[in-house]
């Protein structure tokens, strides 16, 4: 998709997105996008980012929680770093994170929030 006809979702979607996963993460992500995955990235900005993070019927820290949930208990590792780093610009806290990795350890399974608490402790040791 050329730049001059991008949706209104997807501008919307490129503004929050860098507002919740910051400036230096999404230009490394957009200069690192190429022919194999342009589409790809076009629909997760227009899509994950401009219609869903964008809406407003939840908050972007209750977007982060859950986000973090799903991705604690799919075990998506890398995603999760990632939205834990995110949440310092969402509003979730530390204790409202760790709070959810419990919710996580009940109904997704002690060991996918062990290994989550494992990352979160590197991103909040790194920011502190």
């Amino acid at each position: 998709m050329e730049k001059d006809l991008k949706s209104k979702n997807f501008i919307k979607g490129m503004k929050t997105r860098r507002e919740v996963l910051g400036n230096e993460h999404v230009e490394r992500a957009v200069k690192n996008t190429n022919k194999i995955d342009e589409r790809f990235q076009d629909f997760i900005t227009e899509g994950a980012w401009g219609t869903l993070w964008s809406n407003e019927k939840l908050s972007r820290r209750d977007r982060s929680l859950i986000t973090i949930s799903l991705l604690a208990a799919i075990g998506h590792h890398e995603e999760l770093e990632m939205h834990f780093n995110a949440s310092k610009n969402t509003g979730a806290t530390f204790d409202e994170i760790s709070e959810v990795l419990m919710h996580v350890a009940v109904y997704a399974g002690v060991p996918a929030s062990n290994s989550a608490f494992k990352i979160l402790k590197k991103v909040f040791k790194e920011s502190n």
